[in-house]
């Protein structure tokens, strides 16, 4: 925990990765438009970085509150909201893996980045029981993984070098990402397994997506593209992202999922 919160706390700007990645950040905020209905809903956004989505759903008339393990992420929070003119409900410097202490209960919530940082499963399935306890009788949870196929696909976007192709085969054996490789700790993960992981918690589950799809190859020339052109290439994506036959050439899986009425 100590690597994660140092990688995003001095060696990574989270607020811009969403600005270069903007195909995933636009589909996915179009599953969050797509799921998340009702008026002034209690959202907890679990490991929301800087919260990005937080304040998309806040504008939306939401009340959010949003945790995460990286100091500089709140308080890059706090200050982006501010210059938006939003207020989220909470801003709070906290470990997915420590929900203990929250008793109050939510519409929705978005468990959107710890579970690729979790490599063991122990801790994927705490921050998950933690999460669930949280969520109301028919709320929503919104999951994210980072696929086993991503490192392939990001070397072949940039065409780096390759020091080893073993090397580079070897995330399909293990999925795990060692600090300093080009990120840091974190665990990747293939469809059926993202799958059979949120089935064993008796959710229902409402969408399995492979956001960026085939357009992740093009991201960079997708992203040049004038705004008219740009959007009609998002809505391909975003249809084609449930198709079971192209899951696996997405770099993010997205879970959205129902706490059934027991």
């Amino acid at each position: 925990m100590n690597e994660i919160q140092a990688w995003y706390d001095n060696a990574y700007d989270e607020w811009e990765r969403l600005q270069r990645h903007k195909i995933e950040f636009d589909i996915t905020k179009r599953y969050l438009d797509d799921f998340i209905k009702g008026d002034n809903l209690e959202i907890f956004d679990i490991g929301g970085g800087p919260g990005r989505y937080a304040m998309y759903l806040a504008e939306r008339g939401h009340k959010v509150t949003l945790l995460d393990l990286s100091s500089k992420n709140i308080e890059v929070a706090k200050r982006k909201s501010f210059e938006k003119g939003i207020a989220l409900e909470g801003y709070i410097h906290g470990n997915a893996l420590e929900l203990e202490e929250f008793q109050h209960h939510f519409d929705v919530i978005l468990l959107m980045g710890p579970l690729y940082h979790l490599t063991e499963e122990a801790d994927r399935r705490k921050a998950v029981e933690g999460a669930l306890k949280l969520l109301k009788p028919d709320g929503i949870i919104i999951a994210s993984f980072i696929s086993v196929y991503a490192p392939l696909q990001d070397s072949l976007l940039n065409l780096y070098p390759i020091e080893s192709v073993q090397g580079l085969l070897g995330y399909l054996q293990d999925g795990e990402n060692k600090d300093g490789k080009g990120f840091t700790t974190a665990y990747f993960i293939n469809p059926k397994e993202a799958k059979e992981f949120m089935k064993s918690y008796g959710l229902k589950e409402l969408i399995f997506a492979g956001i960026e799809n085939i357009l992740g190859c093009k991201e960079k020339e997708i992203n040049l593209l004038n705004e008219s052109e740009y959007r009609k290439w998002i809505e391909i994506g975003y249809h084609l992202s449930t198709d079971e036959n192209l899951i696996g050439t997405s770099q993010h899986f997205l879970y959205i999922g129902r706490k059934e009425i027991l």
